[in-house]
């Protein structure tokens, strides 16, 4: 049985299972830009998709690298920090939690979050790659961002792919970043004065 963990990315709480929403690039550098400009791929301001695990700031994400874990040091998100084992530059938007809302009994939201955590870690484990077929959402093969959130909550019964808030038609079968923000109830980082 997993622990669950709580922690903060600037000053917004998360807790084992919830879903860390970011923004790629950063102004500062030419490999940031790069990111901004692949960022303008996904509709939205929400890019990209990352499941807290804990403790402190261990996650886990599908990216460049497959799907991998990564703990990122304090409670400020500093992607640069972690650039050479991530690949991805990226900023923090918020927190978006799949869970909020749906009247469960604390037992069963623990269970949700352990068996969770524990789908998207037997990925890692399995060195699943990442998933450039975005049409396809439902492999268990190979998996991108958001699509791994949302294949490790359907196993729980949960659909966050309802395409809530993006285009339709030919886009439809696709789960955006940007969706599991708009689906589920989140918390926005101010900016700093």
């Amino acid at each position: 049985m997993m622990t669950l963990y709580t922690s903060f990315f600037h000053g917004v709480p998360l807790t084992t299972g919830d879903i860390i929403c970011t923004t790629d690039g950063e102004q500062d550098s030419l490999f940031g830009r790069f990111w901004q400009m692949m960022g303008q791929l996904a509709p939205g301001d929400v890019d990209h998709c990352i499941l807290y695990l804990g403790p402190g700031g261990r996650c886990i994400e599908s990216g460049a690298r497959g799907v991998i874990t990564f703990t990122m040091p304090g409670e400020v998100w500093d992607a640069a920090a972690l650039v050479d084992e991530r690949w991805l530059l990226d900023r923090f938007y918020g927190v978006a939690y799949p869970l909020a809302d749906l009247g469960l009994a604390p037992e069963d939201e623990r269970g949700i979050r352990e068996r969770v955590a524990d789908f998207c870690l037997r990925q890692a484990i399995s060195s699943k790659p990442y998933n450039p077929n975005f049409f396809n959402p439902d492999t268990d093969g190979a998996y991108y961002c958001s699509q791994l959130i949302y294949r490790a909550y359907l196993a729980e019964g949960i659909d966050l792919n309802t395409n809530h808030g993006m285009p339709a038609g030919l886009f439809a079968p696709i789960v955006f970043p940007q969706e599991l923000w708009n689906t589920c109830p989140h918390l926005k980082r101010e900016p700093p004065e």
